[in-house]
C-alpha cells in the first residue's frame, strides 16, 4: 500500500465548485484556478462573494479589494508565489474576519501568519511551505477543526493546546522526532505524521482517534496504541517494526498496513472482527503456517491480505513451479502451503483470483 504521505488517501483537497450566475453582482463563488494570473487587476470581485479560489496562479501579493469582501467564508491561495510579506496584510483585514477556511498551501511562507482576527476559522492549510516553527498557531482560532502543515521543516509539535475542537491534524513530511503536546486534542479523529523521524508512539492519552499514519518513520515497536479502541485505520509501513503487538484491543480496526517492516510472523490480530485490509508485503515472514488462525476473528469481513515479497511467498512459488513442472513431485508440506496461499496471499472480493491471473482453486494439490 502506498504511503498516505505520498498519496494520501490525503484528508482534504479544498476544491471549489464554480457557480454560474446571470447577475454577476450577486455571484457567490469565483473560481480562477490555473489562470496563471500575476495580479487581479483585470478581474471583477463581486462584493457578494462567499468563496474565492485563486489556486495555481502567479500571485506574489494580495489584492487589497479582497479586504472588502465582507461575506467571504473560503479563500484559497494555494500554489502561488506568496511569501511572508505578501500574506501579511491579511492579518489586518477585519472586514473578512468571518472567514472559515484559509488555504495558503504551496507558497513561500517561512512562518505562520498572524490570524488572530479570524475567530471563526475552521480550516487552515499551510502545507508545502518552508515553515520551521509552529510559533503563531497560538493566535489561531480555538474553533479550528482541520489543520494542515505537511511538507514543511517543523521539528516540534507546539502551540496546539487550545485546539479543543480539532478533528484532523496533518504534520506529515516534517522533521518531528517526538509525538508530544497532543493531550488536549480530545476529539481528534485523524492524525497524519508520516515521513518524519519519530522513534516511539505516544498519543498522550488520546482515545478517540480513528485514523493514524506513522509511515516512513523510525519506529521499532507498535507499543502505545493499546487505548485507541476507536481506531479504524492504522498505517505503519516503512519502519523497523519487528513484532506485531498491542493490537488485540483495537476491535474497530478496518485497515492495518504494516508493510515494509521487519516482521517474521503475524501476531495479535485474532480478535479484530472488523478487519478488512491487511498489508504485510515486504517483510521477513518465513512461513504461511498460522496465518489462518491469526485472521480467524475477521473472516467475515476480510477482503485483502497482501503478502508479496516475503520469504514464505517465494518458497511457495518455488514449490508451485516444481509441482506444475514435475507432476510426480509431492512434498508433504505442499498442501498446507497451497491452502494458505489460496486463502491469504491475495484475496480481493468473492472471485478469489490470484493477482497474477492464476485461479486460486488450481493451487490445491492433495498430499499422498
Amino acid at each position: 500500500m502506498e504511503d498516505p504521505a505520498k498519496l494520501p488517501p490525503q484528508p482534504n483537497n479544498h476544491t471549489t465548485t464554480v457557480v454560474d450566475d446571470d447577475d454577476e453582482s450577486s455571484a457567490t463563488v469565483l473560481d480562477l484556478t490555473s489562470f496563471q494570473l500575476h495580479d487581479l487587476e483585470s478581474v471583477d470581485l463581486p462584493p457578494s462573494l462567499t468563496e474565492l479560489d485563486l489556486t495555481a496562479n502567479r500571485l506574489s501579493a494580495l489584492d487589497p479589494r479582497i479586504e472588502h469582501l465582507s461575506h467571504l467564508k473560503k479563500l484559497s491561495l494555494r500554489q502561488n508565489l506568496l511569501d511572508d510579506a505578501g500574506v501579511q496584510p491579511i492579518s489586518h483585514w477585519d472586514e473578512i474576519s468571518g472567514l472559515k477556511e484559509l488555504v495558503l498551501r504551496d507558497n513561500r511562507l517561512t512562518k505562520i501568519p498572524d490570524l488572530s482576527i479570524f475567530r471563526r476559522l475552521l480550516v487552515f492549510d499551510v502545507s508545502f511551505n518552508e515553515i520551521s516553527l509552529l510559533n503563531g498557531l497560538s493566535t489561531v482560532s480555538n474553533m479550528l477543526k482541520e489543520l494542515y502543515v505537511s511538507k514543511n521543516e517543523v521539528s516540534k509539535i507546539e502551540e496546539i493546546d487550545h485546539f479543543h475542537e480539532l478533528q484532523i491534524l496533518e504534520l506529515g513530511s516534517n522533521r518531528l522526532r517526538v509525538m508530544e503536546n497532543l493531550q488536549n486534542l480530545t476529539i481528534l479523529q485523524e492524525l497524519w505524521l508520516g515521513r518524519n523521524r519519530i522513534r516511539a508512539i505516544n498519543l498522550c492519552g488520546l482515545k478517540c482517534i480513528k485514523k493514524i499514519s506513522l509511515q516512513s518513520n523510525r519506529l521499532t515497536s507498535i507499543a502505545g496504541l493499546e487505548e485507541c479502541v476507536a481506531l479504524e485505520e492504522l498505517y505503519l509501513s516503512h519502519n523497523g517494526i519487528a513484532k506485531m503487538e498491542g493490537l488485540s484491543a483495537l476491535v474497530n480496526l478496518r485497515v492495518l498496513d504494516v508493510s515494509s517492516n521487519k516482521l517474521t510472523a503475524v501476531n495479535d490480530i485474532e480478535n479484530l472482527p472488523q478487519l478488512e485490509d491487511l498489508w504485510l508485503n515486504d517483510n521477513q515472514i518465513t512461513s504461511l503456517e498460522g496465518i489462518a488462525e491469526a485472521v480467524s476473528g475477521s473472516r467475515d469481513k476480510l477482503t485483502t491480505i497482501y503478502l508479496e515479497r516475503n520469504p514464505c511467498v517465494r518458497l511457495f512459488l518455488s514449490l508451485w513451479v516444481l509441482k506444475t513442472t514435475l507432476p510426480a513431485y509431492k512434498p508433504c508440506c505442499f498442501q498446507l502451503f497451497a491452502a494458505s496461499y489460496v486463502a491469504f496471499l491475495w484475496v480481493r472480493g468473492s472471485d478469489l483470483d490470484f493477482h497474477a491471473g492464476l485461479k486460486l482453486s488450481s493451487l490445491f494439490f492433495p498430499c499422498v
